[in-house]
């Protein structure tokens, strides 16, 4: 089994091709990054695992198709690349705001669109989108991020009623904030905005609204994307899956 996984070189992103390469899965990370996926590589490789890079530009279209015509057949696609900008509305630059959906939606859309006449073709095929809890709720000055991650849902939910004639989900994974890389640079982005320290942003702003108080671990999302592709899931479709710690329970 093949899975390619974007954003493969980030935390979230390493963590999943981590885990589906424990499992046995053939993995493939596709990152902007060169020097970062082939490190990850070679990081999977010298421990036994069958892993592979390629790079991928989602702002690209032709990139899109460059990739998914390279990696072949592909049986778990998971859409994790995610970038973030902080801003009022008005402050928002157009250029930055239409970079985010096309990361975080139009590019996600295009890569599946891409696939999944392969998975139509071999009967099987499992998507898995990497959301977040602003797919359910919203934060200020995220407009373009929310914007993104809400759409993903609908997204989601349109392709697997056109393909639940074969052996095929599609499901979102929407967990809250996660301490990665883009969580650290979104933390230093409020503290400008909110006038706060570091430790105020993520006790008064990221942590407030979630019950246990807690980030949520890149174990705990790689885990959820691996148990998607188990034969017990397999008419789990359309479905979000929401690691908030309680958040939405209110």
């Amino acid at each position: 089994m093949k899975v390619l996984i974007t954003g493969g070189g980030g935390g979230i992103g390493f963590a999943v091709a981590t885990e589906f390469a424990k499992a046995g899965y053939e993995v493939m990370l596709a990152d902007l990054n060169a020097e970062l996926v082939h490190s990850k590589v070679a990081e999977l490789t010298a421990n036994g695992h069958q892993a592979s890079a390629v790079l991928l530009d989602l702002n690209s279209q032709q990139s899109i198709e460059q990739t998914a015509a390279a990696v072949g057949a592909v049986d778990v696609l998971i859409n994790n690349a995610g970038i973030q900008h902080v801003a009022r509305l008005e402050d928002f630059p157009e250029q930055k705001w239409q970079q985010l959906l096309q990361v975080m939606l139009t590019g996600p859309a295009m890569l599946s669109k891409a696939l999944l006449p392969g998975m139509r073709e071999r009967n099987f095929g499992r998507i898995i989108n990497i959301g977040s809890i602003h797919a359910l709720v919203a934060s200020p000055f995220k407009s373009a991020y929310v914007a993104a991650k809400h759409g993903l849902l609908g997204f989601s939910k349109v392709v697997a009623l056109e393909n639940g004639d074969i052996n095929f989900t599609i499901n979102t994974i929407c967990p809250a904030y996660v301490r990665t890389p883009l969580v650290e640079s979104q933390i230093a982005a409020q503290c400008k905005e909110h006038n706060l320290t570091e430790q105020q942003v993520i006790e008064q702003i990221m942590l407030a609204p979630m019950p246990q108080k807690a980030f949520i671990g890149v174990d705990e999302i790689a885990a959820t994307a691996l148990f998607l592709c188990q034969p017990a899931t397999r008419h789990m479709t359309a479905q979000t899956l929401v690691l908030d710690g309680g958040w939405t329970a209110r």
